[in-house]
């Protein structure tokens, strides 16, 4: 299993949202490039990244933030929040940037998630987040009409490797992942699923992995110390 530290970035600053609140934001960190060589020195070899300005309104307001911490190197980066374009797919990976994550487009753009698929590879993977089972758009403020599960079948089908799948109920509230929903999409075979949303326990994490999760996102459980990145790495990363 790939263990991946989360990094949010909103004004430049490392952040949490409840539920994918943006009025519900607690600040954590005023130097991500701090905080990813604090996830280093806990043994990360992965790290993951959203920019939560990009994710709402579309910008680049969190780009000098992830391109600092991309010059540091020593972590495989995954970075989503407001990749809308081949334009901005191409300024990531041309920072060192391992994976980009689409989100939105993928929804509202099929067609281009699929061409950025077949054409990237496994340098692109998929956010899908759901609330109530089914898929949310525009940083997680609209729902779609479309199933989550429904949603990861079609994108396999079109070439997408990787699939980051978030239960936004369960997002920051530290009350447990959504097992049972992880246990199905390993159904999917083929896709590979990153669990993402609610993980706070060591586990948690090892039913995770035994159900067949290639890797999973840490984020609050780490920032309020409920999980220790060493010694989870040390216990199920492969």
């Amino acid at each position: 299993m790939q263990i991946f530290p989360a990094i949010d970035l909103s004004g430049g600053q490392v952040v949490r949202l409840y539920q994918g609140d943006y009025d519900k934001m607690t600040v954590y960190g005023q130097d991500p490039c701090a905080v990813a060589r604090d996830f280093m020195a806990a043994g990360a070899r992965y790290l993951h990244v959203v920019d939560l300005d990009g994710a709402k309104d579309g910008t680049l307001a969190n780009f000098d933030s992830i391109a600092a911490i991309a010059r540091q190197g020593g972590l495989y980066i995954e970075v989503g929040g407001g990749i809308r374009t081949e334009d901005r797919i191409r300024r990531y990976l041309d920072l060192g940037v391992g994976r980009c994550i689409l989100g939105t487009i993928a929804v509202k753009d099929f067609d281009f998630t699929a061409r950025m698929a077949q054409k990237y590879g496994d340098r692109i993977a998929v956010g899908v987040d759901a609330r109530d089972g089914y898929v949310a758009v525009n940083g997680w403020k609209e729902l779609s009409r479309e199933r989550g599960v429904d949603f990861c079948r079609r994108l396999y089908d079109a070439g997408v490797g990787t699939v980051i799948y978030t239960d936004i109920s369960r997002d920051g509230a530290e009350r447990g992942t959504n097992l049972e929903l992880y246990r199905q999409l390993a159904g999917i075979k083929g896709l590979k699923i990153t669990a993402s949303g609610g993980v706070s326990s060591l586990e948690e994490l090892r039913q995770l992995k035994a159900a067949g999760t290639p890797a999973a996102i840490l984020g609050k459980a780490l920032y309020t110390g409920r999980l220790d990145l060493k010694t989870v790495i040390d216990a199920v990363q492969d």
